[in-house]
């Protein structure tokens, strides 16, 4: 009877990593390293946005999907569509042109996004 107790140890311990286990959230698929801050403080706990990454290369992801910049603009007029109460933040590779920025400012822009609704995730130092 010694292998009934062991399927009991190992329903056991089965039950306690599913319990115990946490799940990695979903990133871009761009590579991006924020730019850092040292002067500004922390405003509270970020609410789960959905990412729109700019990489340093001119490469932008919104969410787990790559998105030629000639498609954002109707890319995200469709996420806003699909995903009406979802937002967005935008999280730029502090090598990433300036240029690459405003253009995907003025997509937001003519899918109906506010700018103000886009903020822009950086890291703070400690």
């Amino acid at each position: 009877m010694p292998i009934i107790t062991l399927i009991d140890i190992l329903a056991i311990l089965l039950i306690f990593f599913i319990v115990t286990t946490t799940f990695k959230k979903k990133e871009s698929l761009v590579k991006v390293n924020l730019p850092k801050s040292s002067e500004m403080t922390s405003v509270g706990e970020a609410d789960l946005r959905v990412s729109l990454a700019l990489g340093k290369d001119g490469s932008v992801s919104l969410g787990e999907r790559i998105v030629p910049m000639a498609n954002l603009s109707a890319e995200l007029l469709a996420f806003r569509r699909q995903n009406p109460e979802r937002e967005l933040e935008l999280k730029a590779d502090e090598g990433a042109p300036l240029g690459l920025m405003v253009k995907v400012w003025d997509a937001a822009t003519e899918a109906g996004l506010e700018i103000g609704e886009l903020p822009l995730r950086i890291l703070l130092e400690e």
